[in-house]
């Protein structure tokens, strides 16, 4: 007879372990997301888009970042979350300011993936250094 592994709380599995650059550009999307909600305001009060379109584009790009940040476990996940990056650029087209904004963004974008990439190496060491404390 063999036993079921260990469970986490009321049965369900245990969480899967994220990676920091996992955590790092998912907080970066979610931040653009809330970013866009904003951007979805100033284009819809100063009427640079007919009304409709600017909702329908704005709460659809605030969607897919929003799906988009579940997927940075994958490689294409970190390549569409570029394509976020590159859409709020082109943002700056509609307002000159979002170039501004989205700099610094990709910015903080490129500084999450590159000390994630770091801090995920250094943990993965660790972990090879003492396969015992592993579980």
């Amino acid at each position: 007879m063999t036993t079921a592994p260990p469970a986490g709380a009321a049965g369900r599995p245990p969480r899967r372990r994220r990676g920091a650059v996992e955590s790092l550009l998912s907080i970066v999307l979610v931040l653009e997301a809330m970013t866009l909600f904003f951007v979805t305001l100033v284009v819809f009060g100063r009427q640079l888009l007919p009304a409709g379109v600017a909702w329908g584009c704005g709460l659809g790009a605030i969607v897919l970042t929003l799906l988009i940040s579940q997927t940075l476990r994958w490689r294409w996940g970190v390549a569409l979350g570029w394509l976020v990056q590159l859409g709020l650029v082109a943002c700056g087209f509609l307002d000159p300011v979002m170039f501004v904004v989205a700099a610094l963004f990709v910015a903080i974008w490129t500084y999450c993936l590159v000390k994630g990439t770091q801090l995920d190496r250094m943990n993965a060491a660790r972990l090879r250094e003492t396969p015992g404390d592993a579980a």
